[in-house]
């Protein structure tokens, strides 16, 4: 097939959330012989540098450089309008054009587009049939955020996350196949009741990378990786280190924790001057960080979809303690493959009880990564992705007549 794969960021290289999902799928079509065109943003000369690497995983790609604020005016301009403003800041008229143009110069027989705020570019085709992956529903997010921010912050978020979700379900509607990360995503848009198709593929992880070294740990550390610019990583960590490190340290007055991610606000940097906290800002590579602690937590009040750094630090063999809001995108169970709190003396008893009891490390270890090699696997979600393509396409074909070959 000739495929058009349109993204909200430049999905290369690989290394955050907003890039690992459609970076794999774009491989793993091209590897099955598909001829791929990639379209997406780059936020800066540098990232479009970086993002040209992706070169040998697809037939060509098309790439828009734009810059920070002026896709913020673009935004602000949408606030006072019906239309979402995350289409404003993910809009922008050289990708439209080449969008365009790569669509009136040859025939594609399938259209995929991930995340919901670049669908605008396609919206309008009839003729080639569509996925939109929305990967996580970002108008619950929106709406999840306007019950931590400030007024007049919340009335925004909530303003938004309102004018998102429905945009949202008039996508859904013109589309063929909607497509979400996890369950729980899948729910929420089927509960829309306005998508034609609907399936969800899971997040994997790449257990080749992310692994064991066979090396110690330190028993009095625990980690919590995550850009440090994104507000609920930023939420929980404050949260954590006033009310939950503090139990930790009370009953292991040696324990430490490391905050790794880019990007720190200022506010997280100050978290750096509180007893046994380090906050290292940009790392060239977070395994040594993740491997040698005792336990990674991840203690999110906001979270969607499927939580990397939790794939990621399973299939090292490092415990995670979570919530079930972070819990929720992960095929795995709690007491069995990770441990799962609540509130910030139950984070602290299952953090204690894994810096305490090797036993208990070894055997959350053990079984959270088998349970990634098993169920978050990039191959088997792919074929599991493999057969809602064909499913999008034998309907479009039922409905519309035979795809051109």
């Amino acid at each position: 097939m000739n495929i058009l794969y349109v993204c909200h960021r430049f999905p290369f290289p690989p290394k955050r959330g907003g890039k690992i999902r459609p970076f794999n799928m774009i491989r793993h079509f091209s590897e099955a012989g598909h001829k791929v065109t990639v379209c997406s943003l780059a936020r800066s000369e540098d990232e479009a540098e970086e993002g040209r690497g992706i070169a040998p995983h697809c037939e060509r790609f098309e790439m828009a450089v734009v810059s920070n604020p002026f896709q913020t005016l673009r935004m602000v301009a949408r606030l006072p309008t019906p239309t979402p403003s995350s289409l404003g800041y993910f809009y922008s008229r050289g990708l439209q054009r080449a969008i365009d143009a790569a669509l009136e110069r040859e025939r594609f027989d399938l259209i995929f587009v991930h995340c919901s705020s670049v669908a605008q570019y396609v919206e309008h085709v009839r003729d080639i049939p569509k996925i939109l992956d929305f990967g996580d529903m970002d108008s619950q997010k929106w709406l999840e955020y306007g019950k931590y921010k400030p007024f007049p912050l919340s009335l925004g978020y909530r303003l938004e996350g309102a004018k998102l979700e429905r945009e949202e379900k008039r996508l859904a509607r013109r589309f063929d196949m909607s497509t979400a990360t996890t369950r729980a995503e899948w729910e929420t848009l089927e509960s829309y009741r306005a998508a034609n198709l609907t399936d969800w593929f899971p997040n994997g992880v790449d257990a080749t990378f992310f692994k064991p070294d066979g090396e110690g740990y330190d028993e009095d550390t625990l980690s919590f990786i995550g850009r440090m610019d994104y507000y609920p990583n930023q939420e929980c960590m404050l949260e954590f280190c006033a009310k939950t490190f503090p139990l930790v340290r009370a009953k292991r007055p040696s324990a430490k924790l490391l905050i790794v991610g880019a990007d720190p606000s200022p506010e997280i940097r100050r978290l750096g001057e509180l007893p046994g906290v380090t906050v290292t800002g940009s790392v060239p590579d977070v395994r040594p960080y993740i491997l040698r602690s005792a336990a990674m937590v991840a203690p999110l009040n906001i979270a969607r979809g499927t939580q990397n750094k939790i794939l990621e630090a399973m299939a090292m063999g490092v415990p995670v303690v979570t919530s079930p809001m972070g819990a929720g995108g992960v095929d795995a169970l709690d007491e069995e493959h990770f441990l799962v709190g609540k509130t910030p003396e139950e984070y602290a008893d299952r953090a204690l009880r894994i810096m305490e009891d090797a036993d208990e490390r070894e055997r959350l270890a053990r079984a959270g990564r088998q349970r990634m090699l098993t169920n978050h696997d990039w191959s088997a979600s792919m074929q599991r992705l493999d057969g809602i393509v064909d499913r999008c396409i034998d309907s479009f074909r039922r409905k519309r007549g035979p795809v051109a070959a």
